[in-house]
């Protein structure tokens, strides 16, 4: 199964960019911009990943941006995700990237998006992988601050191809961010958001029905919900389910209990993907043989989560499909 893992050509549409920042790299960054880590070494620092919660994870997750400060960063940054998920067979990426979390620390808006555009382009030249980006609203942050990211991004809305929202979940809808999603709609960008990781069923259709997103990051706890189950499977609505995040964030106590196979058995339409593998364990392909080993999947079910990314994806032909 291995062999034909690797083997399968695959899209990751639930990469956080920051997420894949790996020690090693964070440590180089920290001496090239002189900023000093609370960790010894970067084999300390992985010791730290020993997650009971999203928001432990975040606490890491925000510190590691500390060494993002270039435009030369962020294009490393990028370029070594590119490499390793070309390594994978992943062939096209949507890849999300947080902003405000390093405007917030003084960065440009223009430094991050001109270095990650950057590594993009040569990430297709050198490594035959087409990506994207998708922007994402801290959900922790107000609509305010939000709609001023938007404003951020709106010269740049034809080389972004979508608005997604991330960071903690509990006591942070998406309804907070509703008039935000709706401008974001009209100027054309594709909208996604996570829901249902830490957040309940309702998380979720509120993502669908005030939000209107074409995707659904994690949605794990729908399964609650009957009525959500029926809606997600009749509208074919895509899932990017992340297993090794959801049992390094203690969503699942083991891989033999993630919901992975009883959402192909509800119908739902669930692709793969790695989250933030530098701090959960594995890129795409570890998730495809997690999952394969611990649920039994077999070759068709791995290759119909396969073909599954790519229908998902808002790809085209010659580039990024916007709304209409």
């Amino acid at each position: 199964m291995d062999a034909f893992i690797a083997k399968l050509p695959k899209a990751e549409l639930h990469i956080h960019i920051e997420g894949s920042l790996e020690p090693e790299l964070m440590y180089a960054l920290a001496a090239r911009n002189n900023i000093r880590l609370p960790y010894a070494s970067a084999g300390e620092l992985r010791k730290a990943y020993a997650f009971s919660s999203l928001q432990d994870f975040l606490d890491i997750y925000y510190q590691g941006m500390s060494v993002l400060i270039t435009e030369q960063d962020f294009y490393d940054l990028a370029l070594a995700y590119l490499g390793r998920a070309a390594a994978d067979n992943v062939r096209y990426a949507e890849i999300f990237f947080d902003p405000q979390g390093h405007t917030a620390r003084g960065v440009a808006f223009e430094t991050v998006i001109n270095g990650l555009l950057r590594a993009l382009a040569d990430g297709e030249r050198l490594f035959g992988i087409r990506a994207h980006l998708i922007m994402c609203l801290l959900r922790h942050l107000d609509e305010d601050d939000a709609e001023r990211t938007l404003d951020l991004a709106l010269p740049y809305k034809d080389r972004i191809l979508g608005l997604g929202l991330d960071s903690s979940e509990v006591g942070h809808p998406p309804s907070k961010f509703k008039n935000v999603f709706a401008r974001a709609g009209r100027e054309g960008f594709r909208l996604v958001a996570h829901a249902g990781e830490e957040g309940p069923p309702e998380y979720v259709w509120e993502a669908l029905d005030v939000l209107g997103v074409e995707r659904v990051d994690h949605g794990n706890r729908a399964l609650e919900d009957k009525e959500l189950v029926r809606r997600l499977a009749a509208d074919r609505m895509p899932l990017t389910v992340c297993p090794l995040s959801n049992l390094a964030l203690c969503r699942v106590e083991a891989l033999h209990q993630h919901p992975l196979r009883r959402m192909l058995d509800l119908g739902l339409n669930v692709t793969l993907n790695s989250d933030d593998p530098a701090y959960f364990g594995g890129y795409l392909n570890s998730n495809y043989q997690a999952v394969a080993d611990a649920l039994g999947l077999g070759r068709d079910e791995i290759g119909q989560i396969a073909r599954n990314g790519f229908a998902a994806s808002f790809r085209s032909k010659d580039g990024m499909t916007k709304r209409g």
